[in-house]
């Protein structure tokens, strides 16, 4: 074997080699693992008699002026039961519903009015709180701590008196509480049209003695949930905090920290910083307690056992604050529940001058091109309606702003095959002395002005745009549930057909063979995508070796199973990019004199006898 053709196959091999863990490490559906998280929260929604005590609900003690570590119950039961037991205020707004728990004073019921669980328009609602009691409680909490023994401040388990009963963004509420020392606490909280509520906690001291307190604020989320698993994607805490930048911990490397001193806690903690915000995100949904961005605060990360279960908190702490005698305080701190929509959460970042707000988004090391990507896709997508318009636009506008790069390219490659007889002959008549073979080969391309790695840019150009516009269709998202035409109703989710069912003629699902299920949902535009790949080969003279030859007649193939669980958004990109690159590599070689291939590779494949024998 000639060492071209090693190398040529090393390189291919190398190439499958990245897309397979490519799609290991972030392409494969999670499809059993979403069955598993189901089928738990099916478990886990048992029924419990009216009688059940929900001892359990009060905050676990903490070491003085620190945030208290919330218990979960050992009881569980429905949502619904959990949400009966309190006293509530309901939420109403045009993007949320839900309610405020008066016992506690949390936020820890909210449902989003826009987004469903899958396409169907009737599928139920995203639920992102819950209360405690629930089986996936989830919620956050606001409060002060103190380090004085003997004052009584509210808790989990302190009934406020609210003064509407409803909550909506022209209608704010107003909790209050007397603690019956001289101690007076209202919580008024107010909420806008997305997902962003304003708490501001005041305490008036009608006492005779100073009183030094800490405000703090923090999202609670019982039990370890289900994720993703996808290196490209951030599941867990997530924060800004101040100059130590953007902190990223998932689940389980927050369980390997260290205990916290003073806590009954393992986890992260920064002290002394301002700016910025801490919270828990998914892959579309997230919560986060937004500080006062003037002033410097404690931010932590935690997970603890409690009640046979795994508690994960964001909290962010205060610095001291000491109330004389007739004096009031108030502290303004804010909680985003929501969506991760784009818009909204660079609004806030701007109107509100929440530090790196918009990081709440997993933009990735490569921020400044995926987001900036996004953003193209969006303007064409408000601009048309449609966000596989805007990809196939978008691809467009690519290949135009890379032509003169890629012209080189494909001109350097048709010089190439223009002089090809003249590199076999020099192969030929130095077979027996490489370092003569390479040295004549090098000779003719100085003289013809042909760079032998230039054809490597074209497929280098387009990995880091591959990259990005994957990111892109994966973590935001506007990209959820939109539809492109026909049979695409998630561009975000891989193509729902597949050839080994006849396109769903057949009565027969193939994902859900154990194993291989996600190699045999092999699409229309999976295939679509192969075909063009085999066209852009064709396009090129076949290989005289026939070690290439098979190397390149089975690379379309691999391809088309492998992109087969990529979001159908990524293989119609490909699909389109494919053919933009045949219709640019035949204006260039036709413009260099240089013979398409194309028609007389199709012609050979599909004659019946072999071009060796004719």
């Amino acid at each position: 074997m000639r060492e071209d053709s090693k190398n040529l196959i090393v390189a291919i091999a190398l190439s499958v080699a990245i897309l397979l863990g490519w799609q290991y490490f972030y392409a494969t559906p999670q499809a059993e693992k979403q069955r598993q998280a189901a089928q738990q929260a099916a478990q886990q929604t048992t029924q419990v008699t009216p009688n059940a005590p929900t001892a359990g609900q009060a905050p676990t003690p903490a070491a003085p002026g620190t945030v208290p570590n919330a218990s979960a119950p050992a009881v569980v039961e429905t949502r619904e039961a959990a949400l009966a037991r309190s006293p509530r205020v309901a939420i109403d707004t045009p993007s949320i519903a839900g309610s405020l728990n008066l016992r506690g004073g949390r936020i820890d019921d909210v449902s989003l009015k826009h987004y469903r669980e899958t396409v169907d328009p009737k599928s139920p609602n995203i639920v992102l709180f819950s209360p405690s009691g629930s089986p996936h409680p989830y919620y956050a909490d606001f409060g002060w701590v103190g380090t004085q023994a003997g004052i009584a401040l509210p808790t989990a388990d302190t009934v406020w008196t609210a003064d509407k009963t409803t909550l909506t963004p022209s209608t704010p509420v107003t909790l209050s509480w007397d603690n019956g020392q001289g101690l007076i606490f209202r919580r008024q909280i107010s909420v806008d049209d997305n997902f962003m509520f304003t708490v501001k906690n005041s305490v008036e001291n009608k006492g005779a003695s100073p009183v030094t307190l800490n405000s703090y604020g923090l999202v609670s989320r019982h039990g370890k949930p289900t994720t993703l698993g996808y290196y490209v994607l951030h599941e867990g805490m997530i924060g800004v905090l101040g100059d130590k930048g953007l902190q990223e911990v998932t689940y389980t490397n927050l369980d390997k920290e260290s205990a916290l001193p003073g806590q009954n806690a393992v986890g992260k903690m920064w002290d002394g910083v301002t700016g910025g915000f801490v919270g828990i995100t998914d892959k579309y949904w997230a919560a986060a307690v937004i500080p006062d961005q003037a002033q410097p605060f404690q931010g932590s990360f935690t997970a603890r056992d409690a009640s046979n279960n795994r508690v994960y908190q964001a909290n962010m702490l205060g610095s001291n604050l000491t109330l004389q005698p007739g004096g009031t305080a108030e502290v303004t701190q804010r909680l985003f529940a929501g969506a991760k929509e784009v818009a909204v959460v660079d609004g806030y970042h701007d109107s509100l001058g929440i530090k790196n707000f918009d990081r709440l988004i997993d933009w990735g090391y490569f921020y400044f091109i995926t987001k900036r990507l996004f953003q193209v896709l969006d303007y064409f997508y408000r601009l048309f309606g449609n966000f596989g318009v805007a990809i196939l636009l978008v691809t467009v506008i690519l290949k135009a702003i890379f032509f003169p790069l890629a012209n080189k390219s494909y001109a350097s490659m048709a010089k190439m095959k223009a002089v090809q007889p003249e590199m076999t002959a020099i192969r030929e008549r130095y077979a027996d002395d490489k370092m003569k073979q390479q040295q004549a080969l090098m000779e003719l391309y100085k003289k013809e002005k042909i760079n032998p790695v230039a054809g490597c840019w074209p497929v280098l150009i387009q990995i880091p745009v591959f990259f990005a516009l994957y990111k892109v269709l994966f973590v935001t998202i506007e990209m959820r549930h939109a539809p492109f035409f026909g049979w695409i109703r998630d561009l975000a989710a891989p193509d729902p057909t597949s050839v080994f069912n006849l396109f769903g003629l057949i009565p027969y699902d193939p994902g859900a063979v154990p194993m291989i299920g996600h190699f045999l949902m092999l699409g229309a535009w999976p295939l679509i995508m192969g075909v063009t790949m085999w066209l852009q080969m064709k396009m090129n003279p076949e290989p005289p070796d026939p070690v290439q030859k098979q190397v390149f007649a089975w690379m379309p193939v691999i391809f088309t199973f492998m992109l087969g669980s990529f979001p159908a958004g990524l293989v119609i990109y490909w699909a389109w990019n494919n053919l933009l690159s045949v219709t640019q590599q035949g204006f260039i070689m036709k413009r260099n004199g240089v013979k398409i291939e194309l028609w007389d590779n199709l012609r050979n494949t599909f004659s019946r006898k072999s071009p060796a024998k004719g």
